[in-house]
């Protein structure tokens, strides 16, 4: 049988709503692993994932640890500074020596947009995207929404706003592509240097004040600021960034309704979000946290092909 997402995971744009819906629901059955004492169950024994992370991380690539442990994977790590990638290696060479040595699937983090589609239309083993330049990070995209339907019961017709730096950052366009696939109504606020050129073909709303978006959604994805891939000139300081369009608890306190509010993180506090809000009754930052676990196990028993139901137990073998 061949896997229901196909034979990798490199975006979430163009996958179909059944698709989206089926990776949500193992992710739910999932959920209940990491509740065990013993947080393993049998699934992917045999199997072999490398984690081929190019750039820092710490979120992803524990999460993705954790889900092929809890999976029963053998798992191997590798980083761009202790491997032959630092002595010139290509990626492409890179991830076929790898695969001589029989890995069944790569989870690939890489500062180049497409670096993991470029990387799966040339080995035979599976590609997971763990985020490609300010292209997709779709498994955070998948976690967002996870965290959304736990809380609202559902995706169709929520107002979604995603705020901040908007223009280089993949987790926006993951949950762009993704929550418009699920039905739900998404916006973008931030300042207009710091928008993707291409914003009148993503089919979001637009707004330039944090106020007006804080009154039209139900819920705020607020994106920290990218400053590693900024050069200057984007914003004029972060405090001026921070005074306008920073979610701060007086401007909540202003909302018409109680909104939910995510970051996939890490946080810059003070600047795109501040402490009071991060740690707030409405926040499910952490939440995220803990879905991605589910989610990550998810895709790898998805792409894999499994045929068990995990929601029975997850002892599908």
């Amino acid at each position: 049988m061949s896997a229901p997402l196909g034979k990798d995971l490199v975006g979430l744009e163009g996958l179909s709503r059944e698709q989206l819906q089926l990776v949500l629901d193992a992710a739910e059955g999932f959920k209940e692993v990491s509740e065990r004492a013993i947080k393993k169950v049998p699934t992917l024994r045999g199997q072999t994932i490398v984690n081929l992370f190019f750039e820092a991380s710490t979120r992803t690539r524990v999460s993705f640890e954790f889900a092929e442990k809890r999976l029963s994977a053998d798992t191997v790590n590798v980083a761009s500074s202790g491997s032959s990638v630092s002595k010139g290696e290509t990626l492409v060479d890179t991830a076929r020596n790898l695969e001589a040595m029989r890995i069944d699937m790569v989870v690939i983090r890489h500062p180049s947009s497409g670096a993991a589609r470029f990387l799966a239309e040339r080995i035979k083993s599976n590609v997971i995207n763990a985020g490609d330049g300010t292209h997709e990070h779709p498994t955070q995209g998948l976690l967002d929404m996870l965290t959304l339907r736990d809380k609202f019961g559902k995706l169709d017709g929520l107002k979604v706003c995603l705020c901040g730096d908007v223009l280089h950052s993949r987790v926006a366009r993951s949950n762009i592509f993704g929550l418009r696939t699920m039905g739900a109504e998404v916006a973008i606020c931030g300042p207009r240097s710091l928008l993707p050129g291409d914003v009148g073909q993503l089919g979001v709303t637009v707004f330039d004040r944090i106020e007006a978006a804080i009154e039209w959604a139900d819920a705020l994805n607020v994106l920290r600021l990218q400053l590693e891939r900024m050069s200057a000139g984007y914003i004029p300081s972060l405090r001026e960034y921070n005074r306008v369009f920073g979610v701060t608890r007086e401007r909540l306190d202003r909302a018409p309704r109680d909104l939910l509010i995510l970051h996939p993180g890490p946080m810059n506090r003070g600047v795109e979000i501040d402490s009071n809000v991060a740690d707030g009754p409405h926040s499910v930052i952490l939440d995220q946290v803990t879905n991605g676990v589910a989610v990550r196990m998810a895709v790898l028993y998805l792409l894999a092909g499994a045929r068990a139901e995990p929601s029975r137990g997850g002892d599908a073998r």
